[in-house]
């Protein structure tokens, strides 16, 4: 399944990236948006792509060559200072931060889809047996190596489990679903997607459950996988340290581009730019954010809950 770059268009006018410009590409994923930034900068511009996913960062290797103005890490862009820091790199005219859900995920055998039948993991970044130390020192926030989909699953109390479902996936029936999780569990552990979706069905009332006709427009389990995704990872807790550092990432005048995708990410993202706003450091470019086309909805269905949100520091 090939990556398509949400808003690729947009982000390229909001950054506007010049020749000799040092960008920062935070989840750069396959690099769709950061070839088109390289276009702009030029052989004398640098570009520092940031990924946590080993296999991410070895498909952007083989796809961008041998670039000396490229320098790709495994890590999580929560600890972005100190990668800037140690590289030795000045701070950024600009960044970019998708925090989109990469379709090559679905495929990866982690459990990210409830569509296909894999083991409950759902970690984008994967500790090998013995790990070179270069390979974890930038991981960050909580330690997503050893905490699973399964592990939430199977081992946390039902009030637990009803608050990340809320919390992180505003699930409105999220206590039914962690009572009937306890219930299942106790029979046998719940080790794949498609025992917990068989769970969250006979959880879910039917008429909830069953087709558009009855008002439910997504899979029973979206909120539920959603959660347990952020949860396992800490994507708001990571999102939140990044925000906070802003200003040690980014040169002055430098432009933030944030992509976000669902209701909490914005919130946070939005609350905290109008913060900086507020206190005089930053300018926000986007008084609404930008949302795709309806063509690029059509293209790239995934794309129809983007929010683009861009600020630039005093």
């Amino acid at each position: 399944m090939n990556h398509i770059p949400v808003l690729l268009k947009e982000v390229i006018e909001v950054l506007s990236p010049r020749l000799g410009d040092f960008f920062v590409d935070e989840t750069i994923g396959s690099g769709g948006h950061s070839r088109e930034i390289l276009k702009k900068i030029g052989p004398k511009g640098k570009l520092l792509g940031v990924d946590w996913d080993k296999e991410a960062i070895a498909r952007c290797k083989s796809l961008m060559g041998k670039r000396k103005n490229v320098i790709l890490i495994k890590g999580n862009y929560a600890e972005l200072p100190k990668i800037l820091r140690e590289k030795k790199l000045d701070k950024a005219n600009g960044l970019l931060l998708d925090l989109g859900f990469s379709s090559e995920h679905l495929g990866s055998g982690r459990g990210f889809s409830f569509l296909r039948n894999e083991p409950l993991d759902m970690r984008y970044q994967l500790r090998e047996v013995r790990p070179p130390e270069i390979d974890n020192q930038y991981l960050g926030g909580r330690t997503s190596s050893v905490l699973t989909a399964a592990k939430v699953i199977n081992t946390f109390g039902e009030m637990e489990l009803a608050d990340v479902f809320w919390k992180y996936g505003e699930e409105r029936f999220s206590r039914k679903i962690a009572k009937k999780i306890i219930e299942e569990r106790k029979k046998k552990p719940v080790k794949t997607t498609f025992e917990l979706v068989e769970i969250i069905k006979k959880a879910i009332p039917f008429r909830h459950c069953h087709g558009h006709r009855y008002g439910r427009q997504i899979h029973p389990a979206t909120r539920v996988f959603q959660a347990l995704r952020i949860y396992v990872n800490d994507e708001l807790g990571n999102l939140e340290k990044l925000l906070k550092n802003l200003a040690k990432i980014l040169a002055p005048a430098g432009r933030a581009v944030i992509i976000s995708y669902h209701s909490l990410e914005d919130r946070l993202v939005k609350n905290y730019f109008r913060e900086l706003k507020n206190q005089g450091k930053a300018l926000i470019i986007t008084k609404k954010p930008i949302r795709p086309t309806l063509e690029e909805i059509k293209e790239n269905p995934r794309s129809r809950s983007a929010k683009l949100r861009a600020i630039q520091l005093q």
